[in-house]
């Protein structure tokens, strides 16, 4: 969009430059000095040529090129007195550069929206006036036209760059629903009829085997709401309690259905409503704690999750009475490129715009606090 607007203020320098010749050439006759005329005529041909080239590649030096243009097209509107007399000047007659002198107010609006295009039209409006001793009403509602140009300019072009970034952000959202589509499908004909089948299968061979088929049941719901872009079973919408997009999860909901053989779940009686991305982090961060129990804590390992909420930060603990670990042992593992707590624990809390601590010793069990602040 941007490099549309700048070859509109191109054609609107090349189109009025050709008015402006006309006129010189036309009324050299009256000039006291035609070739100041001439002069002014060929700086703006190669000024004209310059900015055409330099705008759409000025990148961080866009704002020095903006104000060279006002102050090269100041001063060649005052050139208008090396050509034209005092007299026909104060009478109204146009300045050297007519509507060619627009130009940099239309680059200003461009480049800096409308506090720029209206700063560029008080500056080449100032060089205007500066030329006559009392400005006729034609001179000052040329003034009036280019501060309007300037303002008008520049809003509408901050209108028209907010909404190609819309439409980008339209597509970009619509493609990433699609990308979620052709994922969804290919997860759901592999990953989800596995864990569903090993889910079910748990669950009627009981014992050690229907722990693992509650995982199983667990990360089928988890990743099903990731692929849908929906809430995981059990979450209850509210409203956009916290302002935060997509409204509100009551925390209590998600984290629940984690609760079975060996892992109590602890929650306040009043809802503790949280962001649904905040939900979700934490619910997410809270499973991945209580895998790593049933992985490394130990046979007969028991959790405990305790869900808190104390008005200034919602924290959920994670406790157990396993095996734990050494000292080190989690940046060690970290070194070895084994990333699972790194990531979906530390960073999924650190992205939520909270923290995770995590205490452990040899022989004591294991805590994951997450917290995450009310802002």
């Amino acid at each position: 969009m941007t490099g549309q607007l700048w070859r509109v203020v191109a054609l609107y320098r090349v189109v009025t430059l050709i008015y402006a010749a006309a006129l010189i050439v036309h009324d050299r006759s009256g000039f006291t000095r035609p070739a100041a005329g001439f002069g002014a005529l060929g700086a703006m041909i190669v000024w004209t040529v310059v900015t055409i080239a330099a705008y759409p590649r000025a990148g961080r030096r866009l704002r020095w090129l903006v104000t060279a243009d006002v102050l090269v097209t100041a001063a060649i509107v005052l050139s208008t007195r090396l050509a034209e007399s005092a007299a026909s000047i104060n009478a109204g007659v146009a300045t050297l550069p007519s509507f060619w002198a627009a130009a940099p107010v239309l680059a200003c609006a461009v480049a800096g929206g409308p506090a720029a295009g209206l700063a560029g039209a008080a500056a080449i409006s100032l060089a205007e006036l500066a030329e006559r001793e009392a400005p006729p009403q034609a001179v000052i509602s040329g003034t009036v036209l280019l501060l309007l140009t300037g303002g008008v300019g520049g809003y509408v072009v901050r209108l028209a760059l907010q909404a190609e970034e819309a439409v980008a952000r339209a597509a970009r959202l619509e493609a990433a629903a699609a990308e979620r589509e052709r994922i969804a499908r290919g997860i759901h004909d592999s990953v989800l009829q596995v864990l569903a089948l090993v889910s079910s299968r748990g669950a009627a061979l009981g014992g050690e085997a229907a722990e693992l088929g509650q995982l199983a049941a667990e990360q089928e719901s988890a990743l099903r709401a990731l692929v849908s872009g929906a809430p995981a079973a059990g979450a209850a919408v509210a409203g956009a309690g916290d302002g935060q997009p997509g409204g509100s999860l009551d925390l209590r909901a998600l984290l629940d259905p984690l609760g079975g053989p060996g892992v109590t779940v602890s929650c306040p009686a009043e809802p503790v409503l949280v962001g649904e991305g905040t939900a979700q982090a934490m619910r997410a961060a809270a499973a991945e704690a209580l895998g790593n129990v049933a992985r490394h804590a130990g046979p007969g390992a028991r959790a405990w999750v305790l869900v808190e909420d104390d008005g200034r930060a919602v924290t959920v603990t994670v406790r157990d009475d396993g095996a734990g670990f050494a000292p080190g042992r989690l940046a060690q593992a970290e070194r070895a490129g084994r990333l699972g707590v790194a990531q979906s624990i530390v960073g999924r809390l650190r992205d939520a715009g909270g923290a995770a601590r995590i205490v452990s010793a040899p022989g004591q069990g294991t805590e994951v606090e997450l917290r995450v602040p009310r802002s």
